[in-house]
């Protein structure tokens, strides 16, 4: 009789948990893994899937704008949200069953309930209270909107989460945030038509980010009509039937169909024994403690993905359920090397960056060459559009070795993703310098910046 039920109890069918309970199972472990809500976890069901989903959705608003200058005449255009909302639904479903196909597929057991750990090798099934023993417990239920401290009227705030499944379109929608989700959001719903206004504490929106790009994204948001606020926050939300009145810090106030908050996400941590099983909590962000190989404070618990609060991507979290499973099942220690991360904001304009930003790159390096430009993009020589590319690198300039990349600008993610295998590959500026340009292109830039547009030089402590 076997000493467990199972090898290895997954708690979250998410990315970073499906992809561990597949890889385990190909290395021969029994394996179950258990979803509370949809398999495909926040990702595919209400993250980043259908927010893409969205935002391409929101493009073709532009592009019909953009069509008269290039002779096109186009009718006047309408708009149906609900055709949009029961096209993502579907869409959204098929991938819902692929990804518990591919699990079922690979010889894991799925259960739908939600799971708890009452210790160190046994989970239980709330669903219907059976008890579960594991050699191995994987925590991967990443995380969940924040709204941060109550304030009057929070109750009539929406989350990323009741955006996908508005019954209407919002004329006029406040959204507080000045992140990924945030930002995505609001040019969403300003594609769609929506008058949006952001609100964000912060002097300026995107903190973390490349300076030169955060001032260029919210350059060109405004330009769309979007409203960006900074240096206040929502105070307290009235509603009046179906419109709301929101208060700001700074004593003015707002009217709206529609608040939603985008602030942040906290770990998904909460009721899941990790008390009782003895498993850390890391105290400076709130999320599982874990070590290089995802393994908690309990020998026979790991975790990974957002409810450890590292690197909140849906790649990453799969990059480290893949290596978990390669470490404890495939009998080989897998690390995984969360340096150089590449990154996109679906915002529009998009994002994509890469490595160092100036700023980090300035503290850590004491010679630093920067590459900037910006440049009117071909297509808005004939459409008209009032938009402008940012491209820049940042470079070590004692070695040559290129740091950091960030675009602002159509396709930038796409571009990222490649400009991400070079910087991996530690290539140099001179490496970029020698590669031969690709005409007409935006991305032909990061091979043709010839002269530094900044050095800095930091000077060696007395």
């Amino acid at each position: 009789m076997a000493e467990f039920d199972v090898d290895l109890f997954v708690i979250g069918g998410g990315s970073g948990g499906v992809r561990a309970a597949r890889i385990a199972a190909g290395h021969g472990a029994r394996v179950m893994i258990a979803e509370e809500y949809r398999m495909g976890g926040t990702c595919v069901i209400r993250g980043c899937v259908p927010k893409k989903l969205f935002v391409i959705g929101s493009h073709f608003r532009h592009e019909l704008e953009d069509a008269a200058g290039f002779g096109w005449t186009v009718p006047p255009a309408s708009f149906d949200w609900p055709t949009l909302i029961a096209n993502k639904d579907k869409e959204i479903a098929r991938l819902e069953a692929a990804y518990t196909t591919n699990v079922e597929k690979s010889g894991a057991q799925i259960v739908k309930s939600r799971a708890v750990i009452e210790d160190k090798h046994t989970v239980r099934l709330l669903e219907n209270d059976r008890k579960i023993t594991a050699r191995y417990i994987l925590i991967a239920t990443g995380g969940a909107p924040n709204h941060g401290a109550s304030i009057p009227g929070i109750e009539h705030v929406i989350s990323s989460n009741e955006a996908f499944h508005l019954q209407r379109l919002p004329r006029r929608i406040v959204i507080q945030g000045g992140g990924y989700i945030a930002l995505e959001f609001a040019g969403i719903f300003a594609g769609f038509g929506s008058d949006v206004t952001v609100i964000y504490r912060g002097d300026n929106i995107l903190r973390g980010f490349d300076e030169d790009v955060r001032a260029h994204v919210r350059s060109e948001m405004e330009k769309q009509g979007i409203t960006i606020l900074t240096g206040c926050t929502v105070a307290k939300v009235d509603r009046h039937g179906d419109e709301f009145t929101t208060h700001l810090s700074n004593g003015s106030s707002l009217a709206s169909d529609q608040v939603m908050f985008a602030i942040g996400r906290h770990p998904a941590v909460a009721n899941l024994g990790l008390e009782k099983a003895g498993v850390a909590i890391n105290p400076a962000n709130g999320g599982i403690a874990v070590d290089h190989f995802s393994r908690s404070s309990v020998d026979s618990i790991y975790a990974i993905g957002d409810v450890t609060h590292r690197f909140n991507l849906t790649p990453v979290a799969i990059r480290e359920g893949h290596a978990f499973a390669d470490t404890v099942f495939g009998k080989r220690e897998v690390q995984v090397d969360h340096s150089s991360i590449p990154t996109a904001v679906f915002s529009q304009p998009e994002v994509g960056t890469v490595g160092l930003t100036e700023t980090e790159a300035r503290a850590q390096f004491s010679h630093v060459d920067i590459y900037k430009t910006t440049f009117r993009p071909i297509k808005a020589t004939m459409s008209g559009r009032d938009t402008r590319v940012l491209m820049k690198l940042v470079v070590d300039g004692s070695t040559d070795r290129v740091l950091g990349c960030h675009i602002v600008g159509d396709c930038a993610a796409e571009v990222t993703q490649v400009v991400a295998i070079a910087i991996k590959m530690k290539a140099t500026k001179a490496d970029f310098d020698s590669t031969i340009a690709l005409h007409p292109t935006a991305a032909e830039e990061l091979v043709t910046m010839r002269t530094p547009t900044a050095r800095h030089v930091r000077q060696a402590a007395e």
